[in-house]
């Protein structure tokens, strides 16, 4: 989910009816021996992004036809390649294919990574987070999701200390105040970066940088996708269980990483604020059943 279309796991809601757009028929089944007998169905909400033109003749090159399915809503491409409208989708992180898994007992797959988009800490009078002095106030997003986002950031940035080490379930209710070097204050999100002149520093949405005069490049501290806690946060390449070892899929994941045309294209089209990442199917599955039993043992 791109920095225009990000929505966190919160705001799954799974629809009555599946409704797609420019999607009809079923997915062309596997043959006998795991490869694909007609094009690759792909679910996406952004296939006007250029990347995926140039994905698709990359494709082509490797005799592979790939299809993509465009939907208007987050809601449908889950239910779709579910049913089997689709082969394969990629528009969401982690978190929110382990919601929609829990909320629809189904049991969907990583495949590959894509991308991680950085929630970051921005502020107009410090430059570095190392300047920020103690027991200065830091402001973060209220919702649910990109709350515990935003203290995990601080947490990696040293400047919170969570209980437990943080979870996505953390609020600021958890943050260990006798060693934490700062205040944190939540406000709604559309508010944070109108903060920044009252307080040290804030978490600032992707979607608000730009109407609040601020780049990627400002932040002072970031999602690192080397931290185990931002895993959960890296866009995927989604299959159904059964297909997570089929061979086609696997060569149209591994086209997507390998194509540094394809990888530039993605970057483009966040504004910047894209961090490719490749990242081993396993840590993706084993994040995914950590999340799934996190988001069970908190109903």
């Amino acid at each position: 989910m791109s920095r225009k279309r990000f929505l966190t796991a919160a705001a799954l809601a799974l629809p009555v009816a599946l409704v797609m757009a420019g999607c009809a028929g079923s997915a062309e089944p596997a043959s006998s021996d795991g490869e694909t007998t007609g094009p690759v169905r792909i679910g996406v909400v952004n296939s006007g992004d250029p990347y995926w033109e140039t994905f698709t003749e990359a494709a082509a090159a490797e005799d592979i036809e790939v299809e993509l399915v465009n939907f208007t809503e987050y809601t449908q491409p889950n239910p779709a390649l579910a049913a089997g409208e689709l082969d394969l989708n990629q528009f969401q992180h982690v978190i929110y294919l382990a919601t929609y898994n829990v909320a629809s007992d189904d049991d969907l797959q990583p495949i590959g990574s894509t991308a991680i988009y950085p929630l970051g800490l921005y502020s107009t009078q410090y430059d570095s987070v190392e300047d920020i002095p103690d027991g200065a106030t830091v402001a973060v997003p209220n919702d649910e999701s990109n709350q515990a986002r935003g203290l995990l950031v601080l947490q990696s940035a040293g400047l919170i200390e969570l209980e437990d080490g943080g979870s996505i379930f953390s609020t600021v209710a958890d943050i260990d105040e006798a060693d934490s070097k700062v205040k944190v204050e939540a406000l709604d999100a559309a508010f944070t970066a109108t903060s920044l002149p009252d307080v040290a520093a804030a978490i600032v949405n992707n979607d608000f940088l730009e109407d609040a005069g601020l780049t990627a490049e400002d932040a002072i501290a970031q999602d690192d996708p080397s931290d185990p806690n931002a895993v959960p946060y890296i866009n995927i390449f989604a299959a159904k269980a059964e297909d997570a070892d089929n061979p086609t899929y696997l060569k149209l994941v591994e086209i997507f990483q390998n194509s540094q045309q394809i990888l530039d294209g993605v970057v483009e089209a966040s504004g910047g604020t894209a961090v490719i990442v490749k990242t081993p199917v396993e840590d993706l599955v084993t994040s995914l059943t950590d999340v799934e039993d996190d988001i069970r043992a908190n109903q």
